[in-house]
């Protein structure tokens, strides 16, 4: 998750965890306090969508690196060897093995791959005269069909991941909004109780990496300061950093 949509997220939720534990019985807090609590959630299913699109793409990733280390050391290596042998009666039959398809992209295997399973079908019955095993061209095709579903399944995993990932942004912008809208209410309701009123701040303060001010220049409210303590502005200065 992008690091400033995980900050404006988890805000929101220390917001929504506040506002809960003090309801408010004003009907437009409540509209505002209702529409948080949805952003969260969408922000939930949104941060599992971009979890389950890396998940994936790793897998995607790790299957098919295992089948290309298996067609090479199985399948492209019978075919090879088998090749040599048909050279002897069909002198292209010599060549049409010998490239080395492990050196090259996940793409360019799969091209080289599907070209060599192509030319084995072509030309079955000069190789099997020649030890040929049926079952290993026939396991060859069945695993770049299952190459071809990893890379499916890795570009399906990048695709949401994207996709979810530009959700996040959206619904971290909204949540943003939404305590801002509530702040003015709570900034009203514990005008009276400083206690409350700092621990409301604190809840809506968006955290980050401490950053050095220059002397004399303050920094915008909610944004940790010097000595990187987070602390509230004081009480009769305070925004949130929403």
């Amino acid at each position: 998750m992008n690091a400033v949509s995980r900050r404006k997220i988890e805000m929101g939720m220390r917001a929504l965890e506040f506002s809960r534990a003090h309801p408010d019985a004003d009907a437009g807090y409540a509209v505002a306090a209702a529409k948080l609590e949805q952003l969260v959630a969408r922000a939930a299913e949104a941060a599992t969508a971009q979890r389950d699109g890396i998940v994936d793409v790793r897998a995607a990733s790790a299957r098919k690196a295992e089948l290309r280390r298996t067609m090479l050391s199985v399948h492209i290596a019978h075919l090879a060897q088998v090749g040599r042998e048909a050279g002897g009666e069909e002198h292209e039959l010599g060549k049409t093995f010998r490239p080395k398809p492990g050196k090259l992209s996940y793409l360019g295997f799969r091209t080289e791959a599907g070209r060599m399973a192509a030319e084995a079908e072509a030309h079955r019955e000069v190789l099997v005269r020649h030890g040929l095993a049926a079952s290993v061209l026939e396991e060859f095709a069945q695993r770049l069909e299952e190459f071809d579903a990893a890379v499916a399944l890795g570009n399906a995993g990048r695709t949401a991941h994207r996709g979810a990932t530009e959700e996040l942004k959206v619904v971290a912008g909204g949540i943003v909004r939404a305590v801002r809208v509530m702040d003015g209410r709570n900034r009203q309701r514990f005008a009276g109780d400083q206690q409350l009123l700092a621990q409301w701040i604190s809840a809506t303060t968006v955290l980050g990496r401490p950053r050095p001010s220059p002397a004399g220049i303050p920094q915008e409210p909610g944004e940790l300061g010097p000595g990187g303590t987070g602390s509230p502005p004081p009480s009769g200065d305070v925004r949130p950093a929403a």
